[in-house]
């Protein structure tokens, strides 16, 4: 299975593309949650979404992961971003799941499946002893996606300035 080309039973994902940004842009849109990503919110929506997505196109080349864009099945709306990206913490390497969703498709089960969906092709493919998610200790929503993908706090540390909780499952075969 191609990290780049994968499905779920309701989502589809894929590598982004400059065209995506226009998608990516509502994102930034009356969301209360952007205080928990770390991004310098001083910058305007369309920037915010440019630099997201352009990110990706260097983790693709270096780390071989990054956010994925994520589509419904049913008819292809673009409902946000997710994936594996490997991360360091405290001096090691973590494999992070993560996810953003656009608002409108919240509460729908589709952050669960992502997630759970990256566990299971990272526990297929990729060597480590767990996974984890970087969430901010206010993101009730986030947190409920990790405890639905089996993590449970490692610890809690500062990222990006914020402080977070370090979710993490081990790796199962």
């Amino acid at each position: 299975m191609s990290y780049f080309t994968q499905e779920s039973d309701r989502l589809t994902f894929r590598k982004l593309t400059p065209e995506d940004v226009s998608h990516w842009v509502p994102f930034f849109e009356n969301n209360d949650h952007l205080r928990f990503l770390g991004v310098d919110l001083s910058k305007d929506k369309e920037t915010l979404a440019k630099d997201w997505i352009f990110k990706q196109f260097e983790r693709y080349e270096n780390q071989g992961f990054g956010h994925l864009a994520v589509e419904r099945k049913a008819d292809r709306a673009f409902i946000g971003v997710g994936g594996i990206i490997p991360r360091e913490l405290e001096g090691r390497i973590y494999y992070e799941i993560a996810y953003s969703l656009k608002k409108e498709f919240w509460r729908q089960g589709y952050g669960t499946e992502l997630a759970q969906h990256m566990k299971y092709y990272g526990n297929q493919n990729i060597e480590t002893d767990q996974f984890v998610s970087i969430i901010h200790v206010e993101n009730i929503g986030s947190i409920r996606v990790a405890q639905n993908n089996g993590m449970k706090v490692l610890f809690s540390t500062q990222y990006l300035g914020m402080p977070v909780d370090v979710y993490g499952v081990e790796r199962s075969e």
